[in-house]
C-alpha cells in the first residue's frame, strides 16, 4: 500500500503534478487490479473447494459403481457358469432323445420290414374272374323283432369263401418231382449231389426240400342295401343344406331314371352322399348304370354305386409240408426241355439210383418260372 499524507502545503511544478496526478490514477487502478485479482482468487479457492468435493463426491460415486461392477460381473458369470450347466444338461438330454430316437426309428424300421414281409406272406393275388351265379335256397334269419326282419328284407346278402392254394415259384433250371412213395423222396434228400446222364453230358444237380408258401382261407359276409345309393365327386358348388335339396331334386325326377327320395346325406368334406330310396328298384337301376345326370348349380355327370358293408370272417391259415415232392436245383440246360425233363424221370425211376416210382415232373428251362401248385394228400 502507499501511503498518502497530506499534500496541501506541497509545493510542486507543473511536471511534478502531472507525475503526482497519473501516479494516483494508477495507484487507483492498481487498486483495482487487486481487489479483483483478491476476488478471482477468492473465486479460484472456492472453485477448487467446490472442485474437491465434486471429486470426492465422484470418488465415492466410483466406489460405489465400482461394487456394483464387482458384483454384477460376480453373479453375471455365475449365470452364465448355472446357463452352461443347465447347457450342458440340455445337451446331454438332446443327445439321450436322439439315441432313443434311433432306438424306436430302427424298432419301428425292424417292425415295417417285418410287417411288409407279413403283408407280402399274407397278400392275395388273384384275378377273381366273372362267375355266373345259381341260386340254390333262401336261409331263414331269426330275428328279434320286425324292425330287424324289416332290415334284413332291405339288404342283399352273399357269403364268399376264399381260399388259396399253397405253392411254390418253380425258378429257370429247376425240376419238381413228386414220386408215389414218402421214403423214396427222402432217400433223395439225403442225398448232397445227384449225378444225371445224359446223352451227351452228366448233370450234377442238388437234391432240396420244398418251402411252401403259408396259404390261407377266409369268409367275406357282404351285404348289399336295396335301398341306398352311394353319390361319389360331388363339386363343392353351395352351402350343405342347399346341396341336400338340389340332390333330392334331381334324384326325384323319373325322366333321369331317378324316383321318390326318403332321406339325403351329404359330407362336404368328402364330396359323397348317400341317396335313400322309397323303391329298391330305382336303387338297384341306378347303381347299376355307374352315372347319374343331375342338375346342381349345373349339368354335372355324378358318379353312383351301391352301398355294401363287408366284415372277414373265418381266417384260417395252413401250415403244410410237401412229404413227397422233391425240388432239383442247378440243372444246366445241356439238351431240350422235355429231353432234359425225361433224363431226370428215368434217373430217379430206377431203385439203384434210390429212386422210385414218380407221379409227377416238371422241369423249365433258364429263363423262365413257374408257379406251382399242391393239393392235400388224400386219405385211404
Amino acid at each position: 500500500m502507499i501511503a498518502m499524507g497530506n499534500t496541501k502545503h506541497l509545493k510542486m511544478n507543473g511536471d511534478e503534478k502531472q507525475n503526482y496526478e497519473e501516479a494516483v490514477k494508477e495507484l487507483k487502478e492498481l487498486r483495482v487490479k487487486v481487489e479483483k485479482a483478491d476476488d478471482e482468487a477468492a473465486r479460484l479457492v472456492l472453485d477448487k473447494l467446490n472442485e474437491e468435493d465434486a471429486k470426492k463426491k465422484a470418488k465415492q460415486e466410483m466406489l460405489v459403481y465400482s461394487d456394483k461392477q464387482r458384483n454384477s460381473k460376480k453373479e453375471f458369470d455365475q449365470n452364465i457358469n448355472t446357463l452352461q450347466d443347465e447347457i450342458q444338461k440340455l445337451s446331454k438330454q438332446k443327445q439321450d432323445l436322439l439315441d432313443e430316437l434311433k432306438k424306436y426309428h430302427d424298432q419301428l424300421e425292424a417292425q415295417r420290414a417285418e410287417a411288409t414281409k407279413l403283408k407280402e406272406k399274407f397278400k392275395i393275388y388273384a384275378q377273381i374272374p366273372n362267375t355266373d351265379v345259381k341260386f340254390l335256397s333262401q336261409m331263414k334269419e331269426e330275428t328279434e323283432d320286425d324292425d330287424d326282419d324289416d332290415d334284413s328284407r332291405q339288404l342283399i346278402r352273399g357269403v364268399f369263401t376264399i381260399s388259396q392254394r399253397a405253392a411254390v415259384l418253380l425258378r429257370g433250371g429247376q425240376a419238381l418231382i413228386t414220386f408215389e412213395e414218402e421214403k423214396v423222396a427222402s432217400k433223395v434228400l439225403m442225398m448232397t449231389r445227384c449225378l444225371v446222364s445224359c446223352e451227351n453230358t452228366t448233370l450234377n444237380v442238388k437234391p432240396e426240400k420244398i418251402t411252401i408258401e403259408t396259404p390261407i382261407k377266409f369268409q367275406i359276409h357282404l351285404d348289399v342295401s336295396r335301398k341306398e345309393l352311394e353319390v361319389l365327386d360331388i363339386p363343392p358348388a353351395m352351402p350343405v343344406e342347399r346341396m341336400k335339396d338340389r340332390l333330392e331334386m334331381s334324384f326325384s325326377r323319373p325322366s333321369r331314371g331317378g324316383g321318390e327320395v326318403e332321406k339325403v346325406d351329404y359330407d362336404e368334406n368328402t364330396g359323397t352322399g348317400r341317396i335313400t330310396f322309397l323303391h329298391p328298384e330305382v336303387t338297384m337301376s341306378l347303381a347299376m348304370r355307374g352315372e347319374y345326370h343331375a342338375h346342381l348349380k349345373s349339368d354335372v355327370n355324378l358318379k353312383v354305386g351301391p352301398v355294401y358293408k363287408y366284415d372277414l370272417q373265418k381266417f384260417q391259415t395252413f401250415c403244410g409240408t410237401a412229404k413227397r415232392t422233391i425240388l432239383l436245383d442247378g440243372v444246366e440246360d445241356a439238351e431240350e426241355e422235355e429231353d432234359l425233363q425225361d433224363h431226370l424221370e428215368i434217373h430217379f425211376q430206377k431203385p439203384s439210383n434210390s429212386g422210385g416210382e414218380i407221379e409227377n415232373i416238371k422241369y423249365i428251362s433258364k429263363g423262365k418260372a413257374l408257379q406251382a401248385f399242391f393239393c392235400e394228400d388224400l386219405m385211404d
